[in-house]
C-alpha cells in the first residue's frame, strides 16, 4: 500500500514538473521563415505541431497529427477557407479543419488540436 501511494506521489510530482516544462508561451521561428501559405512541422516541447503562415501578420498553430489516421502528416495540407474562417484540409482524407478552432467540417465526431499562435518581436510563438 505504502509503495503504490508513493508511487502515485511521484508520478502526480512528474506530470506536474512535465507541464510546468511545456505549459507557456514558446518561441519557435522567425516568422520570416514560414512561406506564406504552405505549413511547417516544428518539435515544440516535444510536440509536433503544424504551423501556417495565412498573411504577413497570422500565424496558425495545430496539432500536426491527422486526427483520422494518426499520421503526423497536417503541415502538408491544403489551405484553404469556409468563408471567412481559414481551413486546412488533410492531405490523406481530405478532411477539412477549422484552423482557429479546430472543427472538423466534413466528417462529424472528428477535430484537430488547436493552439494559440502569435508573433512577437519578428519570432512566431506558440501557445502550449
Amino acid at each position: 500500500m505504502t509503495a503504490t501511494l508513493e508511487l502515485g506521489a511521484l508520478e502526480a510530482g512528474l506530470d506536474e514538473a512535465v507541464s510546468g516544462i511545456t505549459g507557456g508561451w514558446h518561441s519557435v521561428c522567425p516568422v520570416a521563415d514560414l512561406e506564406i501559405a504552405w505549413g511547417e512541422a516544428a518539435l515544440v516541447a516535444g510536440r509536433q505541431i503544424a504551423l501556417f503562415r495565412t498573411g504577413a501578420t497570422e500565424v496558425f498553430a495545430v496539432a500536426h497529427e491527422d486526427p483520422a489516421t494518426g499520421a503526423h502528416v497536417m503541415a502538408r495540407g491544403i489551405l484553404g477557407s469556409r468563408g471567412e474562417r481559414a481551413t486546412i484540409a488533410s492531405p490523406l482524407h481530405k478532411e477539412v479543419y477549422d484552423l482557429e478552432t479546430g472543427e472538423c467540417f466534413s466528417t462529424p465526431g472528428l477535430a484537430i488540436a488547436t493552439f494559440r499562435a502569435r508573433i512577437s518581436d519578428g519570432m512566431v510563438e506558440i501557445e502550449l
